[in-house]
């Protein structure tokens, strides 16, 4: 490789956080040199075919798409018994789900948690495999003291059952782990009991007490513990990582010898935690960022890392709701900013939307002629396509090519970055979990604001105010 082409692949390594070493190549019969470090990568697969405008192929079989992708299971068991004061033991597990996430502490060695739990003298227990799809074998937790247990069954044995995704928020593997279950077990998980309450109903049935984490409240004592927050994070930098790829455009401005290639223009709708970290990894790449939010008190933060902020002259006193959430406008409000954002739209080379309202279905900001009216090869990442999505166009779980730009609706991106999606979840649910459980026992301390608001359901009903009204209806 040329001199020069290391140098541009260092930089473009640089920009996006990754420790660079170079080196010369062995010379020819020496040992080769170990590379630095022992971390793992993902193999790429190539996209999906794309057929006529508004149209999309599946890929061919084994290949994925940016956004349709297949999600082996790869969270892992963890089974520990907690002895109370009294002598009580609580069964905790958690176990592999139906998303690529792998359960461990903040620790880079992934066995790590698995040796925090036997050294506070708890017994740990391991679903063989679990971690194998994103490089962790079952020795490592075997090394730290952990044992391997078969399967899924045995985790439903324990008394709390931690999961990634659960009740509403799995409708797909959700309802089997239903007759696994039993009166009294708690379970702590994202449930989604606002966009789809009807499966916490069920599992109130079963009599299991159901925490939704979705449900905590924006307190400082809950920071630690907030997955969407977290979760966020992890979908807003691989959001703008999809968009470059799909984008026949390099991000930075370079000017060489060849000629100047101007920076790509990219608009992000939606300045929450996921429109945020965009905006900042769109910087590192170079390109040129403006950003959007109906809420006016994020001007400052999308200014201060390196963004304009697009002005739309409209009222939106009332669009922060409570915990600093975005609250549903009516549709006169959202007419009149489609109207503002089609020039800004028009002129994007990268368009990403973040727009989400809790337990709501997701705006509709892009309309169909706003697409028509960007430039062929421009791109459209939706990362509100689980809600519906916040393009007119976007089909969830999909790519597709529409008049020559292409929207991506990608679901679940966190689990595309399975290592620190994983390292985030765990910190928080784990911190949940050791607030909930007091000297062995769990409780249910209803004046409490963390465990008021995310408990949905205990002795068979549904006992959280907002979901119950759900119901109702």
């Amino acid at each position: 490789m040329r001199v020069s082409a290391i140098w541009r692949l260092a930089g473009a390594l640089a920009v996006l956080g990754v420790t660079v070493t170079a080196c010369s190549a062995a010379p020819a019969g020496s040992p080769a040199a170990s590379p630095p470090g022992n971390g793992t990568h993902r193999a790429s697969t190539p996209p999906a075919t794309q057929g006529a405008a508004g149209t999309s192929r599946p890929a061919t079989p084994g290949a994925a798409t940016p956004s349709a992708r297949a999600a082996p299971p790869v969270a892992h068991v963890i089974v520990s018994r907690v002895r109370g004061a009294d002598g009580s033991v609580v069964t905790v597990a958690a176990f592999r789900g139906p998303v690529q996430y792998v359960l461990h502490n903040g620790s880079e060695d992934p066995g790590a948690a698995a040796a925090g739990l036997v050294k506070a003298g708890l017994e740990v227990l391991v679903q063989s495999g679990a971690g194998q799809a994103a490089g962790f074998a079952d020795a490592l937790y075997v090394e730290k003291g952990a044992r391997i247990a078969p399967g899924r069954d045995e985790a439903f044995a324990a008394d709390v059952i931690l999961q990634v995704r659960a009740a509403g928020a799995n409708p797909k593997a959700g309802p089997a782990d239903l007759p696994l279950s039993r009166k009294d077990q708690v379970l702590i998980a994202m449930c989604d009991p606002l966009g789809s309450p009807q499966p916490a109903a069920d599992w109130a049935a079963r009599g299991v007490s159901l925490f939704a984490l979705e449900m905590l409240p924006r307190i400082t004592r809950a920071q630690s513990m907030d997955v969407l927050s977290s979760q966020a994070t992890v979908a807003g930098y691989r959001a703008v990582l999809l968009g470059a790829i799909a984008l026949p455009k390099m991000f930075p401005m370079l000017i060489t010898a060849a000629g100047t290639l101007n920076a790509a223009k990219v608009f992000i709708v939606g300045a929450g935690v996921a429109g945020l970290q965009a905006i900042a990894t769109a910087r590192r790449l170079g390109a040129v960022v403006s950003a959007y939010d109906v809420r006016p008190a994020v001007k400052e933060q999308v200014q201060s890392l390196g963004a304009k902020f697009v002005e739309m002259g409209l009222e939106s006193g009332q669009a922060e709701g409570k915990g600093g959430y975005a609250q549903q406008m009516d549709e006169e409000f959202y007419r009149k900013q489609r109207e503002m954002m089609l020039r800004v739209v028009a002129e994007s080379d990268l368009v990403i939307t973040t727009a989400a309202v809790p337990g709501k279905k997701a705006p509709r900001l892009i309309t169909a002629e706003m697409v028509a009216r960007m430039a062929p090869g421009s791109v459209i990442v939706d990362l509100a396509a689980e809600r519906g999505g916040n393009c007119e166009l976007t089909r969830p779980g999909e790519t597709l090519v529409s008049g020559g730009v292409t929207i991506l609706g990608p679901l679940d991106l966190p689990a595309d970055v399975p290592h620190h999606a994983s390292q985030l979840y765990s910190k928080n649910i784990a911190t949940f979990l050791q607030y909930l459980v007091k000297d062995g026992q769990v409780r249910y301390d209803m004046d409490d604001e963390i465990i008021r608001e995310t408990l949905i359901t205990r002795g068979g009903a549904v006992v959280q105010p907002r979901v119950q009204q759900l119901l109702a209806k």
